[in-house]
């Protein structure tokens, strides 16, 4: 592994990490590879903005996503893709295209690419891979690449791209187990009291605050708060 470890490498991993579908949340330390026989059917996908990648993430124990006999079958590309839009979010704005099963051999074997361990209690339950890269090559150390076009211009190529919008009023942690076992009238409960603003999310990202109204029998949210890039990271 060659590749200078950026803050983007680590704030992706930390992203996705947060949140894979785990009963505590998981650890994330830097790894040399992962075994080869865990290639072949890695969940993968690119993103692509200001600055796009390429990941493979591997699970090997994160719980059994069919808990009971007569549980509904999940895919493993729409359990994990959450996760892996989280990662994405975290490189800035862009847009992550199929998340797909597909053999994630050539990317862990790339030399740019940067591999970290997810650990749950001390032990390996899965890895990302993630290969950064800017205006579709390889990224350099941030301190090797020079200035040469504005943010502004580079973001001018993606002007036209459909962006997902989300309001959230609120979150929780539940296994995999309680997830199947919903039924219709079940109370979920959030992490957020009533009557606090809902948060405005970009593709994942925080960007503002608000509240949720009604306007003409549908919900819509007025805006309360623009946040600035430091505070939709915290």
């Amino acid at each position: 592994m060659t590749t200078t470890v950026t803050a983007q490498h680590t704030a992706a991993a930390k992203a996705l990490a947060g949140l894979l579908p785990s009963s505590v949340p998981l650890v994330t330390q830097l790894a040399a590879s992962v075994p080869f026989e865990r290639l072949g059917s890695a969940v993968t996908a690119s993103f692509v903005g200001t600055v796009s990648a390429d990941f493979a993430l591997v699970v090997t124990d994160l719980g059994s996503v069919d808990a009971t006999p007569d549980a509904p079958r999940i895919e493993q590309t729409d359990l994990l893709r959450p996760a892996l839009d989280a990662a994405a979010a975290a490189l800035g704005v862009g847009v992550l295209g199929e998340v797909r099963t597909a053999s994630a051999t050539e990317l862990a074997g790339d030399v740019d690419s940067i591999t970290f361990e997810l650990v749950d209690a001390g032990r390996p339950v899965g890895w990302f891979v993630i290969r950064v890269r800017e205006n579709g090559t390889v990224m350099a150390p941030a301190s090797t690449i020079a200035p040469t076009a504005s943010v502004g211009g580079r973001l001018g190529r993606i002007n036209n791209v459909e962006m997902a919008l989300t309001v959230e009023i609120g979150r929780t942690r539940m296994s995999v187990r309680d997830v199947l076992g919903l039924e219709p009238g079940a109370v979920i409960e959030l992490d957020r009291s009533a009557g606090a603003p809902a948060d405005v999310l970009l593709n994942g990202r925080l960007i503002a605050h608000g509240e949720v109204v009604v306007v003409d029998q549908d919900y819509a949210v007025r805006i309360t708060q623009i946040l600035d890039l430091a505070e939709g990271q915290n």
